[in-house]
């Protein structure tokens, strides 16, 4: 066993399978659906296809963050089992869920004061949020101290690259996130927004590209622009979807062939529940390492 455990929420978009593989530990979200409380497990409970199924059919859906309270117990299971804490949380930009981290924190700052409890905003989401885990956990496996770790999380997660586009705006226009004018003649003219997470991990409109295969070409041409190396990228990539896997899988393979020296296969996983609550179906992400993230 590990000296210490990297901790997330279960918004990181992976799997539970991958997360055990990998040593890494997970509080859920909940999301609520036509009143009905479920816990974002990664798929345990409830898949996103069957959430995404059942919003296309008009169920209503809600999510909310992980409290205080469920911080404490999750932080305690790991502190009585004599291991220090790493935790990354989704982005602030998007959830107060680092506030609720930060208050466990100092709680239990009283309780256990020779012990370590780092938290780090991870100013990501969904799989992008996962590639910076599965890098931590690479970096805890290679030797790296909680402290060294803590340090590297800080001065590095900036360079996790977030770029996603929607192939359905109609969720974009149920939750208010778009006009119903806009959202009208968006899809009328088959518009797909290409959107990205800035440096304060917001989502950030950035372009708007008029059909499918376009703004896959595009989507590639932003990882061309700001990959470490170019096309010379030898680091992991990884892709998420709502209910989409074919045009996931069209990004993947020309991501493939334009970067003929990533570390493995692009990996593909489905957005989760919580995420998902948001997007709907029709949601492609892709996440890599770059440059640090600028406005």
């Amino acid at each position: 066993m590990n000296k210490y455990c990297i901790s997330c929420c279960s918004t990181a978009d992976l799997t539970p399978e991958h997360m055990k593989d990998r040593d890494l530990r997970y509080v859920c979200f909940k999301f609520t659906l036509d009143g009905e409380e479920y816990p974002d497990d990664m798929g345990v409970t409830m898949s996103s296809e069957e959430l995404f199924h059942r919003m296309e059919n008009g169920a209503d859906t809600k999510t909310s963050q992980v409290s205080v309270a469920e911080y404490i117990e999750h932080f305690e299971t790991i502190l009585q089992e004599g291991r220090d804490i790493l935790h990354v949380t989704l982005s602030s930009g998007i959830s107060g869920t680092y506030n609720s981290a930060c208050v466990a924190r100092e709680e239990l700052a009283q309780k256990y004061p020779d012990r370590k409890i780092y938290v780090v905003d991870s100013l990501g989401a969904s799989s992008g949020f996962g590639l910076l885990m599965e890098t931590l956990a690479d970096l805890r496996d290679a030797g790296k101290t909680i402290d060294e770790l803590y340090d590297w999380a800080e001065s590095n997660k900036l360079r996790v690259h977030h770029w996603f586009f929607s192939t359905d705006l109609s969720f974009y226009i149920r939750g208010g996130r778009i006009s119903k004018t806009a959202g009208f003649i968006g899809t009328v003219l088959n518009i797909c927004p290409l959107l990205n997470m800035d440096q304060g991990g917001h989502l950030a409109p950035r372009e708007k590209i008029r059909g499918k295969k376009n703004v896959i070409k595009r989507i590639v041409e932003k990882m061309t622009l700001f990959a470490e190396n170019g096309t010379s990228y030898s680091g992991k990539c990884f892709l998420s979807h709502s209910l989409c896997i074919e045009d996931a899988k069209a990004v993947a393979a020309m991501v493939e062939e334009r970067f003929p020296h990533l570390q493995g296969k692009v990996e593909i996983f489905p957005i989760g529940t919580t995420i998902g609550s948001h997007t709907g179906p029709g949601t492609v992400a892709l996440f890599f390492w770059g440059d640090e993230r600028k406005e």
